[in-house]
């Protein structure tokens, strides 16, 4: 039934990732794993209460693999030393100073636990066996916070998430109140701006280009800042738009869409009513710049 259950749970993974290309670490890089769970590192053991074959990180991992040689696997000696982690762990020993959370699915999503610095227990009923990912928590705080000067912003709609619209959506949605102020999440050029205006055919567009990251960051629905124009750098943290609910049938349903695509783009990819997605899932990018997907 475990073996059973690894698989199912792998092909699940899978398809809840539409295809998605996550940036991951390779093993080569984690050479100072060695199946000792030493200060600093996440550790996972393959048997309950802490028993048999451990395998330690330093950080955050989108995807642990699924066969050898390519996957993590467990290194410490006991039970299941050899075997990939993926699927098969049992408890887990958090000895960072930051909260570590694991997912079910790969890319950081679906159900997860935290295990808060120190904690040493079993992963629970929902996780146990069924470990695909693990986020080292950042101090730079939830991505639906930072958006909005003063925080408080809820996802409502995550990244593939569309449960009543057809359609593939291509980014994260988060909402707060009508007027609040919308930051950028990323530096770069602005390479792209539609005012749009309030209600169903009037969507606006943000398009922010940073090049060393070779990444386009595409706000909708927002109503950028008139002081903004194409060919201006914007820092990290400046205030660009204001909350609003362009491109959106009604004020209460007001949201900021957030798009990360690949190159310098201008315009979002098409969601309502496209099968296809263009854009690779972006939590993995979203915690390599310090923030926290939830």
């Amino acid at each position: 039934m475990r073996t059973l259950n690894t698989i199912l749970t792998a092909a699940t993974a899978v398809t809840a990732l539409g295809g998605a290309v996550l940036a991951t670490a390779t093993p080569a890089s984690a050479a100072a794993r060695d199946g000792i769970c030493d200060s600093g590192e996440f550790c996972y053991y393959y048997n309950s209460d802490h028993a048999g074959s451990l395998s330690d990180f330093t950080g955050s991992l989108g995807d642990y693999g699924t066969e050898q040689p390519s996957c993590y696997d467990f290194k410490g000696a006991g039970a299941g030393k050899g075997l990939c982690i993926k699927n098969e762990a049992a408890s887990a020993w958090n000895r960072s100073t930051k909260t570590v959370r694991v997912y079910y699915n790969s890319g950081y999503a679906g159900s997860y636990q935290d295990f808060a610095p120190g904690a040493k227990t079993n992963l629970n009923t929902t996780l146990k066996n069924q470990n695909a990912s693990h986020e080292f928590r950042s101090s730079g705080g939830d991505l639906s916070d930072a958006l909005y000067s003063g925080g408080g912003g809820t996802v409502t709609c995550h990244f593939d998430a569309y449960t009543t619209t057809p359609g593939r959506h291509e980014g994260i949605d988060i909402a707060k109140s009508v007027g609040a102020d919308v930051r950028a999440l990323v530096s770069g050029e602005v390479v792209y701006i539609a005012p749009g205006y309030n209600g169903g055919g009037g969507l606006s567009t943000l398009s922010v280009y940073n090049s060393s990251l070779n990444k386009t960051i595409i706000y909708l629905h927002s109503a950028p800042r008139s002081s903004l124009a194409v060919g201006q750098q914007i820092s990290r943290g400046q205030v660009i738009a204001d909350e609003a609910w362009r491109g959106v049938s009604s004020s209460s349903a007001a949201h900021t869409h957030v798009e990360m695509r690949i190159g310098r783009q201008t315009r979002a990819a098409k969601s309502v009513g496209d099968s296809v997605l263009d854009n690779p899932n972006p939590n993995s990018f979203w915690v390599s710049q310090g923030y926290n997907v939830r």
